[in-house]
């Protein structure tokens, strides 16, 4: 069962990559990805890598949270549904 971690706080500089050399180091990628803003293509600073089981998707977590990436302190967790899967709110209205 493949597993999906957040990646934080990545520098401009940080690609799919890089997200991928370095959480191959845990285990096995089935994707890396970073978020990009559809209007400027710039890094929105965080991304998403999917790990192909749960323990080395905790692993990951443990080993390269808070890890320096091209200069900055990452921060590994488990992902979170989209906005679009969740119930919605008051607020979604407008």
């Amino acid at each position: 069962m493949n597993k999906k971690l957040y990646v934080g706080n990545l520098g401009d500089a940080v690609t799919a990559d890089d997200l991928r050399v370095l959480f191959a180091k845990v285990g096995t990628v089935v994707e890396a990805k970073i978020i990009y803003d559809r209007y400027t293509n710039r890094s929105r600073g965080f991304g998403f890598v999917e790990m192909t089981t749960v323990e080395q998707a905790q692993e990951a977590i443990s080993k390269l949270n808070e890890q320096e990436l091209a200069g900055r302190q990452i921060k590994v967790a488990e992902a979170h549904p989209t906005r679009r899967n969740r119930r919605p709110s008051r607020d979604d209205r407008w």
